[in-house]
């Protein structure tokens, strides 16, 4: 396994739109257990693969506390939605920030798991939450999205200015 590398938002790759994954293969078997391994190593609950700048439409996730339960889902989509829900959010690619987010309490999604066979669910919760935030991944689109022009134009100020600071340390 490696890491991958994790892009920071203002990043442009971060906009990009994924692509369906064709056959599932042991290369994207392999795709998808070095972004769990880097999902772990950077303390995070869920990861799409364009936030590696890979454009393809795989997810990784797991919400347990022991960080035993990995999940992976290719070329997942939402079906339906239910309700509303509001939480506090925050993204590997905007590190250092969190803010609320208006999304579906419930939702109904379909995906293929790692062995190719197609499964379809419903989520509440944390779960529902989570497939959301990476599903706007895989089709360009941030949680900041949700926020304000000005919180937007903040966060980018504020990230731009942690990269500098990083960059002269170096």
């Amino acid at each position: 396994m490696a890491l991958l590398e994790v892009l920071h938002f203002p990043d442009p790759g971060l906009r990009k739109k994924a692509r369906p994954v064709g056959a599932v293969d042991e290369r994207i078997r392999t795709l998808a257990g070095n972004m769990l391994e880097t999902m772990y190593a950077e303390g995070g609950i869920g990861l799409a693969a364009t936030q590696v700048n890979v454009q393809q439409r795989v997810v990784v996730m797991d919400l347990s506390a022991e960080r035993d339960a990995p999940v992976i889902l290719i070329n997942p989509e939402i079906l339906t939605t239910e309700g509303h829900a509001e939480s506090q959010e925050g993204c590997l690619s905007v590190p250092g920030y969190f803010d609320v987010v208006e999304r579906a309490e419930q939702v109904r999604y379909r995906y293929q798991d790692a062995d190719g066979k197609p499964v379809e669910q419903t989520a509440s919760g944390l779960m529902a939450i989570c497939l959301q935030h990476e599903i706007d991944h895989l089709n360009g689109r941030l949680f900041i999205d949700y926020l304000s022009p000005l919180k937007r134009q903040r966060i980018r100020k504020k990230i731009e200015k942690q990269e500098k600071l990083h960059a002269v340390a170096l």
